[in-house]
């Protein structure tokens, strides 16, 4: 199956955070930029350089079956959350692992995605 999505929208700083009424902000998270897209019973999350992250975050994967619509697709942030704050190292120990590693560093450190609304476009 070809997937296809759109150029993940990257972070552009701003000298003020008023925002044009045509434009849209959010917040910047400390976290990796990915598209989320689901495909029937397919899910894909990929980096904003197009690299495949779907194993290494099983929890996104049946979170994305369970709560979109069979034809999705999202431009957002995986975050993970420690003690009450972003935990980037935690996210960057997640990508490598895969099968039983990934389900494991799941249940201790769950990602999450987050996305913002996009604008004007």
């Amino acid at each position: 199956m070809t997937w296809t999505l759109p150029d993940p929208m990257l972070t552009t700083a701003v000298p003020d955070p008023d925002l044009p009424a045509t434009s849209a902000g959010e917040p910047k998270w400390d976290g990796y930029r990915a598209q989320l897209a689901r495909r029937g019973d397919s899910v894909l999350l990929r980096s904003r350089h197009g690299t495949n992250m779907t194993q290494a975050f099983p929890e996104i994967r049946a979170a994305a079956l369970a709560q979109l619509p069979e034809q999705t697709g999202l431009d957002g942030e995986l975050v993970v959350w420690e003690s009450g704050r972003l935990a980037f190292e935690r996210l960057q120990q997640r990508l490598a692992r895969r099968g039983a590693g990934a389900a494991r560093a799941a249940a201790e450190w769950p990602a999450h995605y987050v996305t913002g609304v996009r604008a004007g476009s």
